[in-house]
């Protein structure tokens, strides 16, 4: 079956990428979402330029677009049906996780488009699921956190046994109501690592955000 995946440039979307692969699942293309008036994405404030070179490195071709506030819906809806109309994709996937809101979201949209919403991480425990990414190879850092759960000292923290252990009970190991997010720069479906730097740790509506600039040849 054609599909395309949603890219965040965080594990589980990346994971759920590799999981629809691994089941004979065709990606033709991965869909990054921006900010309308800015170079970042949507829910990870990632710098554009970081999310391409990163897909780039996946040899999955990319397409990135921004989404103007207030209308995402509608304008998501009519990329998908381009896209299935010209290329003939039959399903998305997506990375969710347990939170039932957004799978009615989902199904509800992919009803409406008459296209199978694919999600190979629904209903996983996260402390599993969390541990068999980290183990199969997937390599990740923290690049944004809700500020009154975690502080700017894990901006940076690489996802691993150790920043697993250390999370606090309250805090979803995958991080799946928001409380952080990560960028993957290595795993199974890179040709090669992404190079990368690091820089500022900047404090917006409530959010830290780790500065992330690729590392150019």
């Amino acid at each position: 079956m054609k599909v395309i995946g949603l890219w965040s440039g965080g594990k589980d979307s990346c994971f759920a990428c590799y999981k629809a692969m691994a089941s004979g699942y065709e990606v033709l293309a991965l869909f990054n979402f921006t900010q309308a008036g800015s170079e970042e994405s949507l829910s990870h404030g990632l710098p554009s330029e970081v999310i391409l070179k990163q897909v780039e490195l996946t040899g999955i071709p990319i397409v990135q677009k921004a989404m103007p506030n207030g209308v995402y819906r509608e304008k998501f809806k009519d990329l998908i049906f381009t896209w299935k109309k010209k290329e003939g994709i039959e399903g998305i996937v997506f990375g969710d996780i347990y939170l039932q809101e957004h799978k009615d979201w989902i199904d509800r949209v992919c009803r409406e488009l008459d296209i199978e919403a694919i999600l190979p991480l629904w209903g996983r425990d996260t402390k599993e699921l969390i541990l068999e990414i980290v183990n199969s190879g997937f390599k990740a850092v923290v690049v944004s956190t809700r500020a009154d759960l975690l502080g700017r000292e894990w901006l940076g923290r690489k996802v691993d046994k150790g920043f697993i252990e250390e999370l606090s009970p309250e805090i979803d190991p995958c991080g799946e109501k928001g409380e952080f997010h990560t960028f993957v720069y290595d795993g199974p479906i890179f040709i090669k690592p992404v190079e990368f730097t690091t820089g500022k740790k900047m404090l917006k509506n409530n959010h830290w955000f780790l500065e992330v600039s690729i590392k150019w040849d």
